[in-house]
């Protein structure tokens, strides 16, 4: 089954379960979709709906941020909870060691040697990691272990 199959049933499922935080999620992601969709007359496959995903992800990262500067609980629980359910349409995230791994694989392969490197390293390893980690969490790995 697809990635959008699958968010046409979740979709229909959360209707039915009156699952507003899910239904809303989906919406949202479907929307996104469509939007390219239309705008760029292509038909995305999975790996393009996992960077949709990944997109809305990196939005309620950076939101939560914010939320819990401003001490709002309730966005905080809201975005907590809409986090959780776009995971569930994206693969298997890695955890530290792995990523950890990636990271000094990568910087051996490219060669780096300083932070001026750090865009070498960085367009090396988002194809190996799409989807499966935080670029932010990735870009911190990168400056750790650069110096």
């Amino acid at each position: 089954m697809s990635l959008k199959q699958k968010l046409q049933d979740d979709l229909k499922t959360s209707m039915k379960n009156k699952d507003v935080v899910r239904k809303s999620v989906v919406t949202l992601v479907r929307a996104a979709i469509k939007q390219i969709e239309v705008d760029n007359r292509v038909e995305l496959g999975d790996d393009e709906v996992v960077d949709v995903v990944s997109k809305q992800m990196k939005q309620r990262r950076d939101s939560l941020v914010e939320f819990q500067k401003a001490g709002r609980q309730d966005l905080i629980d809201q975005t907590e909870a809409e986090i959780e359910v776009l995971k569930e349409y994206l693969p298997q995230q890695l955890s530290d060691e792995e990523l950890q791994e990636i990271v000094k694989t990568t910087i051996s392969e490219v060669g780096a040697t300083s932070m001026k490197d750090m865009g070498k390293i960085m367009s090396a390893i988002q194809p190996k990691v799409k989807g499966r980690a935080d670029g932010k969490r990735v870009n911190e790995l990168v400056r750790t272990n650069l110096k």
